[in-house]
């Protein structure tokens, strides 16, 4: 990911985000989800196919339930 797209107004943060910012943000990019660290966005990317994401998402859904 570039440092442009590093950039972009689409990154955002879950609304259950705590109060110090520890989260992570997503952003939806061409047909990729890209996930940063909040705190330290420069730091690097993950890059998600559409089916990876849902898995990834599905797990984490089914350790909050």
């Amino acid at each position: 990911m570039t440092a442009a797209d590093q950039r972009s107004p689409g990154w955002r943060k879950s609304s259950h985000s705590n109060a110090n910012d520890s989260c992570v943000e997503v952003d939806f990019v061409a047909a990729e989800v890209a996930v940063r660290d909040s705190k330290d966005p420069a730091s690097g990317v993950l890059r998600f196919g559409p089916a990876r994401w849902r898995a990834f998402t599905g797990h984490i859904a089914g350790l909050r339930a």
